[in-house]
C-alpha cells in the first residue's frame, strides 16, 4: 500500500529534474521530487554558508564547498588519488568525475559551458561507421536546445556558433548577449586564428570562439535574468537583485558566490509551488514494479533527518508515471537495487565521460590570467570531421585560471621560485609579475564511445551508511578515444609552437592524474564530470534501455532522463542536450497525462 499518491514522481532535483517539475507543476500536474541530499543551498544564507566553506577550503576541488551526507555519499576527485571514495573502481582505468548529490545537483559546481551537439554527433555510425546512431537527430531536437538556452538562461551571439554543420532557427537568437570574451582569448586569437593544422590528415582552419555559458549577461528583448534564489520561509521562491550579471569571480567551478551562472534551483524556484512538494533527505532505494504489466507501482524512499546519522524512516510513494533524474549513475544504480537490469542486460552499461588532458605553457607576453570566468572562449574546429572514422573528435577549452588546475598555480609558482630558484624580495616580486600574467592553459576533453565493458554494477559487499549499495566502476579508455588524445596532443603543440608559447606540461607536476598507456607513451588524463550512457536511447528494444522520448522499454509508465540517455557523447558538454531532451520528454508526458 502506497503512503501517498501524485501525478508524477520524480527522483532527483538536479536539472534535469528541476525542469521535469517545473514543466510538469505548470501544466498543474501534482508533482513529488525527491532529493537524496540536503537542500542546504535553497536558502540565500545556506548558499552562503557553501560559499564561505568554499573560501575556507585549502583545496579548492568541485567538492570543496559541497560536503557529502554519509546517507547520499558522492564521489570526490580527491578520492582518485587515493584510491578510495565512493566509487568502487574496477579499473583498468579509474573513472576520473564526480558529481553531487544536493539539491540543485551538479549544476552547483558546473562550470556553465552551454554548447549544442553537432549534427553529425547523432549520425556517427551513418557518417563514420563508429559509435552509435541516436533515434533522433539535430533537426528534432533543434526547438528544445532554443527552448533549453531560455531555460537556462544562455548567453551568446549566434554568429559565434553557426558553424560545423549547426543551425539556428531564422530571426533566433540567445537570450543574452555573450560574456565578453577575456584579455588571454583576445591575446590567443591574434596568435592563432586562421592558422591551419593537420588532423587525421584533414587541413583545419583554426579560429577561436566564444563559448555560450549559462551565465546571466545583458538581456535581448524582454528576457530577465534570474539572480540568486531565496527559499523564503514564507515558502516562495524569491530572485534577488544579486547575481544579475556575471562579475568574472572565477569560481565557476565549484560555486558561482553570487549565483549569476545557473543552478537547478533556478528552475525550482519557477514552478508552480502549488502543485510541486520537493522531499529533501528522501533516497529512492527501490522501483516497485507489476511482474505482468511491466509497469511501475510505486517508489520505496528512506528519509532521514539528520544527515550525520543513519536513522531513518522507510516510505512508499506512487504515481501515474515516474521519472528518474537522479543522475545517470544513479539512475542505473537504482534500477539494479531494484532488480531492473533489463532483459537485455544493458541498465549500467555503455558508461562514457571527457576523458581529457592539459596543456599548459608561458606566453610571450602577457595574456592577463587569472582573471575573469574559468573559461570564456575555445577552440572547437576538431569537434568535427572526416577523421572521426580513425579516432576521436576533441575539443579545447582556453582556460582564464592560468596553471591552477593542471599544477596548483599560482601557489607552487611561488614555492617553486623561493625553494628550487633561490628568489626573494625584489626578484621574488619582479619573477611573478613576470611570469604569472603569461601562463597558458589548454583543457582538451576528447569524445569517448560507448561500450558495453564500461559499466556500473553493484555489490552487497558495497554499501553506503544506509545500506544501499555504492556503484562498482569497470573502466577503460579505448584505441579510439587514445587515438583523439594523440591527436590532441600534436594539435597544441602546432598551436604552441605558432603563438610563440613555451610548452611547460609536465604531467608529472599534477602527480595524482591517472594514467593510460598508448603504444610508446603514456597520457595523464582527467575526467570532466560529463557522465553519460547508462540507460542509453534506441530506435530497437534490444539494444537500447529507453527510446527516443526516454521512456524504458520494458516499464511504459517510467522515463529515465538526462545524459544516462546518450548513445554517443561527441565532444560539447552535455547540460545543454540533457535539458533539451528534458524538455522534450516533459512536453509529451504532459499531452500524455492532460488528455
Amino acid at each position: 500500500m502506497s503512503d501517498e499518491t501524485y501525478d508524477v514522481v520524480v527522483v532527483g532535483a538536479g536539472v534535469t529534474g528541476a525542469l521535469m517539475a517545473k514543466q510538469l507543476t505548470n501544466a498543474k500536474l501534482r508533482v513529488l521530487v525527491l532529493e537524496a541530499g540536503p537542500d542546504t543551498a535553497w536558502s540565500f544564507e545556506g548558499y552562503t554558508r557553501h560559499v564561505e566553506r568554499f573560501f575556507a577550503a585549502a583545496a579548492k576541488s568541485p567538492e570543496s564547498p559541497w560536503p557529502a551526507s554519509p546517507n547520499a555519499p558522492h564521489p570526490d576527485t580527491r578520492d582518485v588519488r587515493a584510491g578510495n571514495g565512493y566509487f568502487v573502481q574496477n579499473g583498468p582505468q579509474p573513472y576520473g568525475s564526480s558529481y553531487t548529490r544536493l539539491q540543485g545537483g551538479s549544476t552547483l559546481h558546473w562550470l556553465g559551458v552551454s554548447l549544442r551537439m553537432l549534427p553529425e554527433d547523432f549520425e556517427l555510425t551513418s557518417r563514420y561507421g563508429v559509435g552509435r546512431d541516436w533515434p533522433l537527430g539535430y533537426d528534432e531536437l533543434e526547438p528544445y536546445y532554443r527552448a533549453a538556452e531560455f531555460e537556462l538562461g544562455v548567453a551568446a551571439d549566434v554568429a559565434d556558433q553557426a558553424h560545423l554543420g549547426v543551425t539556428f532557427a531564422d530571426g533566433y537568437d540567445y537570450p543574452m548577449q555573450r560574456v565578453p570574451s577575456s584579455y588571454a582569448d583576445a591575446v590567443l586569437a591574434e596568435a592563432t586564428d586562421g592558422m591551419e593544422v593537420t588532423v587525421g590528415g584533414e587541413r583545419i582552419e583554426l579560429k577561436i570562439r566564444n563559448y555560450p555559458a549559462a551565465r546571466n549577461s545583458i538581456p535581448r528583448g524582454d528576457y530577465v535574468p534570474v539572480g540568486a534564489v531565496d527559499e523564503r520561509p514564507d515558502g516562495q521562491a524569491l530572485g534577488r537583485d544579486l547575481g544579475q550579471r556575471c562579475a568574472g569571480n572565477t569560481a565557476c567551478t565549484p560555486i558561482c558566490p553570487i549565483q549569476a551562472k545557473y543552478n537547478a534551483m533556478k528552475s525550482l524556484a519557477q514552478a508552480d509551488r502549488g502543485h510541486l512538494e520537493v522531499r529533501a533527505q528522501a533516497v529512492a532505494s527501490k522501483v516497485n514494479v507489476d511482474a505482468v504489466s511491466g509497469e511501475v507501482t510505486s517508489i520505496e524512499y528512506q528519509r532521514y533527518e539528520d544527515p550525520d546519522s543513519p536513522r531513518h524512516t522507510v516510505h512508499t510513494v506512487s504515481a501515474r508515471a515516474y521519472v528518474l533524474a537522479a543522475h545517470a549513475v544513479e539512475n542505473a544504480k537504482l534500477l539494479l537495487a531494484s532488480g531492473l537490469e533489463g532483459a537485455n542486460g544493458l541498465v549500467g552499461r555503455n558508461l562514457m565521460d571527457h576523458p581529457s588532458i592539459y596543456a599548459w605553457g608561458l606566453s610571450p607576453v602577457p595574456i592577463g590570467s587569472y582573471r575573469g570566468p574559468l573559461s570564456t572562449s575555445g577552440i572547437d574546429d576538431a569537434r568535427g570531421g572526416r577523421f572521426r572514422a580513425q579516432h576521436a573528435a576533441f575539443r579545447v577549452d582556453i582556460g582564464n585560471d592560468g596553471w591552477r588546475a593542471p599544477a596548483g598555480a599560482p601557489d607552487t609558482t611561488v614555492a617553486r621560485a623561493v625553494t628550487k630558484d633561490g628568489l626573494y624580495g625584489d626578484a621574488l616580486r619582479a619573477h611573478l609579475a613576470d611570469t604569472l600574467p603569461r601562463h597558458v592553459r589548454f583543457s582538451i576533453n576528447v569524445e569517448q564511445l560507448a561500450s558495453t565493458e564500461n559499466r556500473v554494477t553493484i555489490d552487497p559487499r558495497h554499501i553506503d551508511a544506509l545500506g544501499n549499495p555504492r556503484p562498482v566502476i569497470d573502466y577503460r579508455i579505448d584505441d579510439y578515444t587514445l587515438g583523439g588524445m594523440a591527436a590532441a596532443t600534436a594539435f597544441y603543440k602546432q598551436v604552441f609552437a605558432h603563438a610563440g608559447i613555451e610548452d611547460r606540461t609536465d604531467p608529472a607536476t599534477g602527480s595524482w592524474f591517472p594514467t593510460v598507456p598508448y603504444g610508446d607513451t603514456e597520457f595523464h588524463y582527467h575526467g570532466m564530470g560529463h557522465f553519460a550512457g547508462t540507460h542509453v536511447m534506441g530506435a530497437d528494444a534490444s539494444t537500447s534501455v529507453v527510446d527516443a522520448d526516454q521512456r524504458a522499454w520494458e516499464h511504459r509508465n517510467l522515463f529515465l532522463v538526462g545524459s544516462g540517455s546518450f548513445p554517443t557523447m561527441g565532444t560539447s558538454n552535455p547540460t545543454l542536450t540533457m535539458a533539451a531532451l528534458t524538455l522534450r520528454t516533459a512536453e509529451r508526458l504532459v499531452k500524455e497525462l492532460t488528455v
